[in-house]
C-alpha cells in the first residue's frame, strides 16, 4: 500500500511538473474534450473561420492572426461565469478588439499629424470637430434612451441579433453563425427589432 501511494505521488508530480513546461496552446490541444472548457473548445474549433473573418475586415492576415491571438489570451482562463453562446462571445471580443485598435491607430495619426506641422489641426481643432452641439448630444441621448428601452423589452434572440448587426457591424450571415441560427431567422429578428424602434421611437 505504501508504495503504492508513493507511485501515486510520484505520478501526480511528474505530471504537474509537463503541464507547467507546456505552453498553454499546445497543453489545451493535448487534452480531451471533456477536459476542455466549453469557450476553449469553441475557440479550438472555430479558430481558422475567426481568422478569415478578421481577415475581411482588416484587409490584413498578419493583423487577423494577431487579434485572433489576442482572443485566445483575453479567454486564458475562461471566464468564471458561464457563456450561454461561446460562439457569439468569441466575434463579440474578436470585434471589441478589433475597434479599440482601431481607436488607437486612429488617435497615433492624429498625434502624427499634429506632430510633422504639416497643416494638420491642434488637439483644440480636433476636440471642436468632434464635439456636437448641446441640444443635439441631449436630443441624441434621449432617443438613444428610448432605443435601448425598446430592445431591452424584446426577447433575447431579437436583442443579440440586433446588437452583433446593428451596433457590431456584422452582416446576416456572420450574425447568423454567430448566434448558431438560420440567415431566415436573423432577418425575421431585425425586422421585429426595427418595426417595434420604429413603432415606439419613430424615425
Amino acid at each position: 500500500m505504501r508504495q503504492e501511494a508513493a507511485s501515486e505521488r510520484l505520478a501526480r508530480s511528474s505530471d504537474s511538473r509537463r503541464r507547467a513546461a507546456t505552453p498553454a496552446g499546445a497543453w489545451i490541444e493535448s487534452l480531451d474534450d471533456s477536459d476542455v472548457h466549453p469557450l476553449l473548445a469553441c475557440y479550438l474549433e472555430r479558430r481558422e473561420e475567426l481568422v478569415r473573418y478578421f481577415r475581411v475586415r482588416l484587409r490584413s492576415e498578419e493583423a487577423a492572426q494577431d487579434l485572433v491571438q489576442d482572443i485566445y489570451l483575453k479567454i486564458t482562463p475562461p471566464p468564471a461565469a458561464p457563456v450561454d453562446n461561446p460562439a457569439a462571445y468569441l466575434y463579440r471580443l474578436g470585434t471589441n478588439l478589433m475597434l479599440d485598435r482601431i481607436k488607437v491607430q486612429r488617435r497615433a495619426g492624429q498625434r502624427d499629424a499634429q506632430w510633422r506641422g504639416a497643416g494638420g489641426p491642434s488637439a483644440t481643432d480636433w476636440e471642436a470637430a468632434d464635439e456636437p452641439r448641446a441640444d443635439d448630444a441631449l436630443a441624441a441621448r434621449q432617443r438613444l434612451a428610448q432605443i435601448v428601452a425598446v430592445v431591452n423589452g424584446l426577447p433575447p434572440a431579437v436583442q443579440e441579433a440586433f446588437r452583433l448587426h446593428k451596433l457590431e457591424g456584422l452582416n446576416h450571415a456572420e450574425t447568423a453563425a454567430a448566434m448558431g441560427v438560420s440567415r431566415s431567422s436573423i432577418e425575421k429578428y431585425i425586422m421585429t427589432s426595427l418595426k417595434r424602434i420604429l413603432a415606439k421611437v419613430g424615425r
